[in-house]
């Protein structure tokens, strides 16, 4: 089941926070369609056109828009001047979400997370479970700090060299400590020479570990310094917190999640998150469906996106 055809928003908008965070979004498809929330990854990565082709546009109405401190959205991640510990936390992004959910006039909606935006969706399904009539949750990842250990630093056992290059980068006065936190403290530096080669390093080392799938190419999006500065950022300063959550919540809280339909699509080869995490939210999350994709990794082409567009294209056809 491919993608569907391209298609341009018919309405954008930016929604403005106390905190002084103008929120890029837009709608397309159909404006009476079922309503459906986006909720890209990274975290810093923002939407792009090619998001909007995963919905049906004759019976979705689809909400995309760009997190706190990236895309379009502003400040950008980026600025140096920018205090992330103040104005970037989960329970601050689920804020933003329910802001957008009243300023559209939307009582509740179809929600899909990827890879960090799965976090994100099943952070908010859980917070507002009234809100969420499905959920679809792909290349799934739940942000605990035995996650964010096993992708920094376990993953050496896998990709050796690579690694060791990625922690080489990081200066002797840092060695020690936990390399996100190393990272996270080089890319708040004042010098920015020292923020863009954290920048390059840590996003090479991102493309190492999604790269276990047949025809990988490197990501394109990581050839520009803007974005690699806006993406290394906002990735370290989530995961070195276990994005502000208790440590396991998420898998915890999966009983809340009783009575929304779920679907969960995974790569087999997913190394940046083997799929030991989607099983076990699969087993406390009442009713739901996960589908192993045996030759994807972290989300993907062919069959991956089938499923994905399949998992939504049956959701737009629950009852409401």
């Amino acid at each position: 089941m491919p993608l569907h055809p391209p298609i341009e928003p018919y309405d954008t908008g930016v929604l403005t926070t106390d905190d002084g965070q103008a929120l890029y979004w837009e709608t397309c498809g159909n404006p009476d369609g079922r309503p459906v929330l986006y909720l890209h990854g990274g975290p810093g990565s923002g939407c792009s056109a090619g998001a909007r082709r995963y919905f049906d546009p004759e019976r979705y109405r689809i909400v995309l828009f760009d997190q706190r401190g990236c895309g379009r959205s502003r400040p950008l991640a980026s600025d140096p001047d920018v205090d992330l510990e103040r104005t970037q936390t989960t329970r601050l992004l689920l804020d933003d979400i329910e802001r957008l959910r009243e300023l559209l006039a939307i009582p509740s909606w179809v929600v899909k997370g990827g890879s960090w935006g799965s976090t994100l969706a099943l952070a908010y399904a859980q917070a507002h479970p009234q809100r969420v009539e499905a959920l679809l949750l792909a290349a799934v990842a739940t942000t605990t700090e035995r996650e964010v250990r096993w992708i920094t630093e376990d993953m050496r056992r896998i990709f050796p060299a690579a690694w060791d290059r990625f922690a080489e980068a990081v200066p002797a006065p840092l060695r020690g400590t936990r390399l996100v936190d190393a990272y996270a403290t080089l890319l708040a530096d004042p010098d920015p020479a020292v923020r863009e080669h954290a920048a390059r390093e840590w996003c090479r080392w991102e493309d190492v570990h999604v790269s276990l799938v047949p025809g990988y190419r490197p990501s394109s999006r990581y050839e520009d310094p803007a974005f690699r500065l806006v993406f290394a950022r906002l990735v370290t300063h989530y995961w070195r917190h276990a994005a502000f959550l208790p440590d396991g919540a998420l898998l915890d809280g999966a009983t809340r999640l009783a009575g929304i339909p779920g679907s969960m699509v995974h790569g087999r080869y997913d190394v940046s998150g083997p799929p030991d995490i989607p099983w076990d939210l699969h087993r406390r999350w009442p009713g739901s469906e996960l589908r192993i994709i045996d030759d994807a990794g972290h989300g993907g082409a062919g069959a991956f996106t089938d499923a994905v567009v399949d998992a939504l294209d049956r959701a737009a056809d629950l009852p409401r």
